[in-house]
């Protein structure tokens, strides 16, 4: 089976989920002549709005380049494409929970808020994990010919790597809600430059392939 309607499905669902985010924004109740004080004290939801954007928009990045290397797809990659799909579509619910927590600003609220981000992000990892062992083992679904062992030995410990990092701040958020979300942040960095690594090894691929 060919990869573009699983190509365009995927880029429907991501495009929805980036549209539902800022679904979050809503008018504050403000006194005439106060609306800056009243946007000000929504900077949680921009903050959560922000962040969750990105990190979608770098897993799509990641979606996208990815299945540019393939040829087809079978029952199998369709499945774990889906269950991927699932795991992206879980960010919206923790990015609401996160700006409501802070805006509302309880201790043990964040926690709960920003560890319960960490896991979804910590599942997406692993999907991404599974994505790539599956297509590594599977050669014949592929573009490359001749340099597919040097991109998946570039690539391959990424997903892990980052699951490691939500890891370390789902324990850190318990001691320091603050380094927790620092190494939160620091794992959406390293998916996007793992992503840079990712599109320039493809290039490379497919180039020694043609």
């Amino acid at each position: 089976m060919k990869v573009d309607r699983m190509q365009a499905f995927s880029d429907g669902v991501y495009a929805i989920l980036i549209t539902i985010l800022v679904l979050d924004f809503n008018v504050p109740e403000y006194h005439v002549g106060n609306l800056l004080a009243a946007l000000i004290k929504q900077w949680p939801t921009m903050f959560a709005y922000v962040v969750s954007f990105l990190y979608i928009g770098t897993v799509w990045l990641f979606h996208h380049d990815f299945f540019q290397t393939l040829k087809f797809t079978n029952t199998s990659l369709n499945v774990i494409n889906l269950v991927m799909l699932f795991s992206v579509t879980l960010i919206d619910y923790p990015t609401a929970l996160v700006s409501n927590s802070l805006i509302r600003g309880n201790v043990a609220d964040m926690r709960v808020a920003f560890i319960y981000y960490d896991l979804v992000a910590l599942f997406i990892s692993l999907t991404f994990a599974w994505l790539y062992s599956y297509v590594r083992h599977h050669p014949e679904l592929t573009q490359m010919k001749k340099d597919q062992q040097h991109f998946y030995q570039a690539i391959k410990f990424d997903p892990i790597r980052s699951v490691l990092i939500y890891g370390l701040a789902i324990v850190a958020t318990f001691f320091s809600i603050w380094l927790g979300t620092f190494l939160l942040l620091a794992g959406i960095v390293y998916h996007f430059l793992a992503y840079l690594r990712l599109s320039k090894s493809m290039r490379h691929a497919l180039k020694v392939s043609k």
